[in-house]
């Protein structure tokens, strides 16, 4: 049996700022935020924990969803990195990005292609540990630059088809939403075909819940219709999301019935509220 786990939201990096010029932007709001309230609720040593616990359960593979990061400070992605090579290293660990981890625009050496190998697609073609072989028809994109320029990145670890999506974009102050995009949406609809008549259990992975009504719209997906429209049409058997920091189970159509929509609390969360704090998934 295959095991995956799967966690998100850690928000545990350190939040310094090196130079009063990266607070010219929205980073001050989030700054504020973390100084006023959010350094007692997202904790390192609560992360410290998870991990510890991961280790024991021992699953085949770790996904996170996104939100690394809380401020995308430079100094947060080398952090962000450590944590990852502790869950297990890239061919071990899955990431798509947040829209913490992209809070403004910044040089993409600086900040997520520091965890490109966590988030590149297989090379191609390949069988995979199962002795499967890839459907036909499969791209590989290369590693992602801009956030979404090399998703949907598709990884496949034994009888499973990782299927990562970025929806994470910039946004103006007091927006936190997401867009797939055009380009994007186009190659994921390629890949949803392929895989489509393949073995393979597919599992999607996005940071924003692909839900109607799951967040106030200025925290949803911009192009959700589109989204949910080539997953009617081309299926998935489960699909993995972040960003509502709660643990919370939809369903959206597929061609063969009902596929579930799964979301999980932050991975950090030291409020002892039952609702809220860090839990983990393993499916």
């Amino acid at each position: 049996m295959f095991s995956l786990a799967h966690l998100s939201d850690l928000h545990a990096t350190p939040v310094r700022v090196q130079r009063a010029s990266e607070l010219l932007n929205k980073r001050l709001l989030g700054w504020l935020s973390w100084r006023l309230k959010g350094h007692r609720i997202y904790r390192p040593e609560v992360l410290d924990s998870l991990v510890d616990d991961l280790k024991v359960t021992a699953p085949d593979h770790v996904v996170v969803t996104g939100d690394l990061t809380t401020i995308s400070g430079e100094g947060e992605f080398p952090a962000a990195r450590e944590w990852l090579q502790r869950l297990g290293g890239a061919k071990h660990v899955s990431v798509v990005p947040g829209n913490r981890d992209v809070y403004v625009r910044t040089p993409g050496v600086a900040t997520l292609e520091r965890w490109s190998e966590f988030m590149r697609s297989d090379p191609a073609p390949a069988p995979d540990a199962a002795g499967l072989d890839e459907p036909e028809g499969l791209e590989r994109a290369e590693a992602p630059g801009a956030p979404a320029s090399g998703f949907p990145a598709i990884r496949v670890r034994g009888p499973v088809a990782l299927i990562g999506v970025c929806s994470a974009v910039p946004t103006a102050p007091f927006l936190a939403g997401g867009r797939v995009g055009d380009a994007q949406l186009e190659r994921l609809e390629r890949e949803l075909a392929a895989l489509a008549g393949s073995s393979l259990c597919r599992v999607v992975l996005i940071h924003h819940p692909p839900v109607p009504g799951a967040v106030p719209p200025r925290r949803a997906l911009r192009d959700l219709d589109r989204l949910l429209a080539l997953l009617r049409r081309w299926g998935a058997d489960l699909v993995l999301h972040g960003h509502v920091h709660r643990t919370s189970i939809a369903r959206v159509p597929g061609p063969r019935g009902a596929i579930p929509v799964v979301g999980v609390r932050s991975g950090s969360d030291a409020r002892a509220l039952p609702h809220r704090c860090a839990q983990y998934h393993v499916y």
